[in-house]
């Protein structure tokens, strides 16, 4: 059985405009998303063995406001990547859980072609930033995954988390 954590980026800033697309930071709102999306992985205790990560500036700082005990393995290959791409990437891994942080409109392109039902969730559609699913496979390699076969643990976004709060 393997566990996919599939996470898009949190909130980037587009505050600065002499900063090109792949060195954008996270915003206020972001880095509080992806605090609180970590502290909630602690807390479900769905944590990654292995994390896979876009290198693109808001997709690291999303890794590091997750406060995850594990060290990212960057891949410039998931910057803007299709969901052919991820998926690609995907079954060359080893881990039994793993966490992916990408971009849209792969990452949502991945997320639906995985799960053979989606979550009954209004945002599984549009895959905000900070959206986060936990699927779950009945493979014993990455490398047998495939369409379809993915059913889905949990599907949250931040703002979920910042709703339970209140």
């Amino acid at each position: 059985m393997k566990r996919l954590i599939l996470l898009r980026h949190a909130k980037s800033s587009w505050v600065n405009p002499d900063l090109g697309d792949f060195e954008r930071p996270l915003n206020k709102r972001g880095q509080r998303s992806a605090k609180a999306l970590g502290k909630w992985l602690r807390q479900t205790e769905w944590l990654p063995d292995h994390v896979l990560c876009s290198t693109a500036r808001r997709t690291r700082e999303t890794f590091e406001r997750l406060h995850i005990d594990s060290s990212p393995e960057l891949l410039e290959d998931l910057y803007h990547a299709s969901a052919a791409r991820m998926l690609e990437t995907i079954r060359t891994a080893e881990a039994e859980t793993l966490m992916v942080i990408g971009h849209n409109p792969g990452t949502a392109q991945l997320a639906h072609s995985l799960v053979a039902v989606a979550p009954d969730h209004p945002r599984f559609a549009d895959y905000p930033t900070g959206a986060l699913l936990v699927a779950e496979f009945d493979i014993g390699k990455w490398s047998k995954l495939a369409s379809g076969s993915g059913r889905v643990l949990h599907f949250l976004t931040p703002h979920d988390l910042a709703e339970s709060k209140g």
